[in-house]
């Protein structure tokens, strides 16, 4: 099923359980980046939005939706208060809205009958929000450590990205054995590319105390479909293989003045031990 078709799917229910449902949009497109992310958030900003609702559809079927305070800031939601609901069908999570709005009616007569799709943000929007994407490799890689974080260390800004249907759920045992099979092929290949010295997080930390530890470059990962993440980027998206295949891209963040280096050469690939190695080719000196 597409978004879209979900959307159709739940926007009655909502109504019914008093919701006031403005605009619907994919996690995938939201939560493509950090700096995309901060740019929805700005726009949720300006129409006043006061939740968020995520609505996941996991490969078997089973439908779960969340209902959490908007944050206000990048981050979009946070861990904490939250309502949420479940079932094993799409129908099963309608019927239980529905029954929340036995007792809860929405004050607002202007609630729009069917779902609104604003696409997503403006070529203008997305070139802001990518302002700190340089095509190059940060210097003194040398001096300071990288920071690795591995799966389930992103933190608050990464909160979003673990609704998303192959994610939602994970349990800490399975978190801690993607963490060490991560780890293994991380190390396999960074042993033989990376001459500098790195640091694995496991846990999510403060820029602080990154900085406070040496560590002051990131590896950082993004997933998402190639055209959207050039464009992202605020690179020329007629440069993808195929802008509809999805691959992933490494860059490193630079913690001080929070810029993100890309490299001077497109690398993005679908399989993951590919596109690492392209990155490392470009950072590691001849």
């Amino acid at each position: 099923m597409t978004f879209k078709s979900l959307a159709d799917e739940i926007h009655e229910a909502l109504i019914k359980a008093g919701g006031d449902p403005v605009a619907y949009y994919e996690l995938e497109n939201v939560a493509l980046s950090e700096t995309t992310q901060a740019a929805y958030a700005a726009s949720f900003s300006k129409r006043l939005i006061k939740n968020i609702v995520i609505l996941t559809r996991k490969e078997n079927a089973e439908a779960v939706l969340h209902i959490m305070p908007f944050t206000g800031d990048r981050n979009i939601v946070s861990s904490g208060a939250n309502w949420s609901a479940s079932s094993d069908n799409l129908e099963g999570l309608k019927d239980k809205l529905a029954n929340v709005g036995q007792t809860r009616k929405s004050k607002n007569l202007l609630v729009i009958e069917v779902p609104e799709f604003l696409g997503d943000l403006s070529n203008q929007e997305v070139s802001s929000a990518s302002s700190t994407y340089l095509p190059r490799i940060p210097l003194n890689l040398d001096v300071f450590k990288l920071g690795i974080p591995l799966t389930g260390a992103s933190g608050d800004t990464g909160f979003l990205i673990t609704f998303r249907y192959d994610l939602l759920g994970k349990s800490q045992e399975q978190i801690l054995a993607d963490q060490k099979a991560e780890k293994e092929g991380l190390t396999a290949i960074l042993k033989n590319r990376y001459p500098y010295e790195i640091e694995f997080l496991t846990s999510p930390r403060t820029n602080e105390d990154l900085i406070k530890d040496r560590v002051q470059f990131v590896l950082m990962r993004l997933e998402g479909r190639e055209g959207a993440l050039l464009e992202s980027m605020g690179l020329d998206p007629e440069q993808s293989v195929d802008p509809s295949r999805i691959v992933i891209k490494y860059y490193i963040r630079f913690l001080v003045r929070n810029e993100l280096y890309i490299g001077p050469v497109w690398d993005a690939d679908p399989a993951w031990d590919v596109a690492l190695i392209n990155f490392l080719e470009q950072v590691s000196p001849d």
